[in-house]
């Protein structure tokens, strides 16, 4: 037993370290890609990576699938899509310190729809603050009002829908399937997805997070950067392949609920790098926003961790 929680601490740490990473690389990538493009390859490379892990096959009933469809939409499609049109519109730091509200969000829909209970009086407390803390962080000032609001609040959709896929993965892992074999359908049913929006995207205009270009030059020239290509891999490979696998494998160990605390340290991770590689830096406002957010997200979390 404690080799096994030690293991779903592990695979829930790596994953926290890499996705604080992703929204830099991402945010490098929006500068010769669209948001869609980005969604597309990196995920098509992550059903590819896991078919390389993991050949085998499981028998799933049709009707079984409707969740793994309902994962794939929410925390693939709708989720990455949303976090990546954020980053067009504003700074790295903001999406990854407001996407951290998402161990409260699945805290809240967990409560509602499996009927376990998280909400505490610390819980409110401690969503009161860590609201408090993602407005100033949102009113940070890296230019107009209206421009940072709405990356902003893309971010708190994006969010909220992961909320709702850690409720499909919870109902997943009841089935005791594969993890690594399930992690790879809900890619297959994300890729289905995205199928419609790709035939979409190639009628809207270039610039647009929507745009999806099949131009055998404009793709050959992005593809010949190797800093595009190391980071659409790593997005690909490592962010969504291995780590989808891993955190949806330590949610089976430690609980749902419990290992999305780890969210926490993310916009850490995500500062940091992103001060390094990108030049961003949080004013005092935004510094104070950040930190009343992870004690927030703390206080929510106080009652759970002692229990």
């Amino acid at each position: 037993m404690n080799n096994n929680k030690i293991a779903g601490i592990a695979l829930a740490s790596f994953s926290v370290l890499v996705w604080g990473v992703t929204f830099v690389a991402t945010k490098a990538l929006l500068t010769d890609f669209s948001a869609l493009e980005i969604l597309l390859y990196r995920f098509v490379a992550a059903y590819l990576a896991l078919w390389v892990i993991c050949p085998k096959v499981e028998k799933i009933s049709l009707r079984e699938n409707l969740i793994f469809a309902l994962a794939g939409l929410s925390g693939v499609v709708v989720y990455q899509f949303a976090e990546n049109t954020a980053l067009h519109f504003t700074a790295c730091c903001n999406v990854s310190i407001i996407v951290s509200l998402c161990p409260m969000l699945t805290a809240i829909i967990a409560q509602i729809f499996l009927r376990e209970h998280h909400i505490t009086r610390w819980f409110i407390i401690g969503f009161v603050v860590a609201i408090s803390g993602v407005t100033m962080v949102s009113f940070d000032g890296y230019g107009t009002i209206e421009f940072n609001l709405r990356g902003d609040l893309l971010a708190l959709f994006a969010a909220v829908c992961w909320g709702f896929y850690s409720l499909c993965v919870t109902v997943i892992n009841r089935r005791r399937y594969n993890a690594v074999c399930s992690t790879r359908r809900i890619f297959f049913f994300a890729v289905l997805f995205m199928i419609p929006l790709v035939v979409v995207g190639t009628h809207t205009e270039a610039g647009s997070p929507s745009h999806f270009s099949f131009d055998a030059a404009v793709n050959a020239a992005r593809f010949t950067k190797a800093a595009n290509v190391l980071n659409m891999l790593f997005l690909g490979v490592v962010a969504s392949g291995l780590c989808f696998w891993a955190w949806n494998r330590a949610c089976s160990i430690l609980g749902t609920v419990s290992v999305s605390a780890g969210i926490y340290l993310i916009p850490v991770v995500t500062i940091v790098f992103a001060h390094f590689f990108l030049g961003e830096n949080l004013s005092a406002l935004g510094i104070a926003g950040a930190m009343l957010t992870i004690v927030g997200l703390f206080i929510g979390g106080k009652r759970r961790r002692t229990r």
